[in-house]
């Protein structure tokens, strides 16, 4: 028999013959931290499915996120076979090639045999995520993660309609599973999004039908947070009754955590035991918010951005508060009013300094982010510039990022032109349009899914 099933965070296991074939993104949530210890699971995963992942025959990484590719989880998966996306700048290649695994690059859209009764197909996008379609016998599961499709919505549609019954598992919910912690030039609280407690179900019911998909799975969306300094955001979590909400009735909901029968198309809820979490000082994970830099310190810090002339060219200045004390890096003597500061412990920001996880610090929300001449870390592009293109994608000069963008564009064809028009449209919108369950709002984003 062929089967599927859902625990964890972003974590599909693939059986044939019940024999566990492919399990992706395993984070063991509950036992190892991500994001500096900020956060663990939503739920246990149960022991029975721990084995099947660790006997997998493959394992599939679609990013460098801990809530996907986690350091202390990756250690028990040591001799596997990885299966991972071919990324421009090969950073996960790299990190991974010298320690103890097989690792096969999968090549980007063509579909690979692991089994006579399952096969996969990877889709990298520019912004150093991936998507795995997965055939388990006459189904389809479309694994978005956190990727979404820009520039392969109609790629994936196309695959999808060779196939009777397709299942769409995404990233979704409030909005959370980014830096939410910020704040205005005066210190005035920026109200997350996430605040608006969207329809869920909508949002997904539109993203299953823009890649021709009929049944929703919430995916890639279970976690909270654990540290003190950042236990603030749990209020903006979203919890598992929201996911249906909104959820257009020809759209077939699926609960998260199941085992579906590939034959048969029956499935059978898990009800993993949810976790409660024990809330714990920055401390336990080696921050000390009175802690200052060193002279070295800043230096390493310094460096790290001057060396990215696509930030330099784009950004004024980046200051710190560390251990309560001020350090400012000038990046653009002409840009004297656009910068950002971030407040945040000694030990987390060298390590996201020395391993280029930046992105890491953002996501775990204890970290503090004021803006200064822009809206947000999204405003000319400072997020994907850092985090994306430079820190994965190894890509730091203007030439290097135009190299970067170029390899992407053949990738994808001639629809990235037309998606890079609709994303930047939608960004421009959404400053506007606040409120997430306005009409306009909700109509302007149903024509968006339509075309896109």
């Amino acid at each position: 028999m062929q089967s599927i099933a859902t625990i964890g965070n972003a974590t599909l296991i693939a059986y044939d013959n019940n024999l566990p074939i492919l399990s992706t993104d395993p984070w063991f949530g509950d036992e190892d931290d991500a994001y500096f210890g900020s956060w663990t699971l939503s739920h246990e995963i149960p022991a029975n499915y721990k084995k099947d992942i660790l006997d997998s025959e493959y394992i599939w990484f679609s990013h460098g996120h801990p809530d996907h590719l986690n350091p202390f989880s990756l250690r028990r998966l040591e001799g596997k076979n990885l299966l991972l996306p071919d990324h421009v700048g090969s950073r996960i290649y790299d990190d991974l090639c010298g320690k103890d695994f097989n690792i096969k690059v999968l090549p980007d859209r063509k579909w690979l045999d692991l089994t006579k009764n399952i096969r996969v197909m990877c889709i990298t996008t520019i912004l150093q995520d991936s998507i795995l379609l997965i055939s388990v016998g006459k189904r389809l599961f479309i694994n978005l993660n956190d990727a979404g499709t820009r520039g392969c919505t109609r790629f994936i549609k196309k695959e999808a309609k060779k196939f009777l019954n397709v299942y769409l598992l995404s990233l979704s919910g409030y909005g959370d599973a980014d830096m939410i912690n910020c704040y205005d030039k005066k210190g005035n609280f920026i109200i997350p999004p996430a605040k608006n407690n969207t329809l869920v179900g909508e949002q997904l019911s539109l993203t299953a039908k823009s890649v021709n998909a009929s049944h929703v799975i919430p995916f890639s969306s279970h976690h909270q947070y654990q540290r003190s300094d950042s236990i603030w955001a749990q209020e903006y979590v979203t919890p598992i009754h929201a996911y249906s909400m909104g959820l257009h009735e020809d759209i077939n909901f699926i609960p998260p955590f199941v085992e579906i029968n590939c034959e048969s198309g029956d499935f059978k809820e898990i009800h993993p035991k949810a976790i409660k979490p024990n809330i714990f000082e920055p401390e336990q994970f080696d921050d000390n918010w009175s802690d200052e830099l060193t002279a070295e310190d800043f230096l390493a810090i310094k460096n790290y951005f001057i060396e990215k002339e696509v930030i330099c060219n784009r950004f004024g200045f980046i200051n710190f508060i560390v251990g309560k004390k001020h350090y400012s890096i000038t990046l653009n003597k002409s840009l004297v009013n656009r910068g950002i500061q971030f407040e945040v412990p000694r030990s987390s920001l060298l390590k996201a300094i020395n391993y280029e996880i930046f992105d890491d610090l953002l996501i775990g929300n204890f970290m503090r982010t004021t803006f200064f001449g822009l809206h947000s870390l999204y405003d000319f592009d400072f997020n994907p510039l850092l985090t994306k293109y430079a820190d994965n994608g190894k890509a730091k000069t203007e030439e290097e990022v135009h190299r970067y963008i170029n390899e992407y564009k053949k990738r994808v064809g001639r629809q990235f032109i037309f998606d890079t028009f609709l994303d930047k449209s939608a960004s421009i919108l959404n400053r506007f349009l606040t409120n997430r369950e306005s009409r306009a709002r909700r109509l302007i984003k149903s024509i968006y899914y339509k075309i896109k």
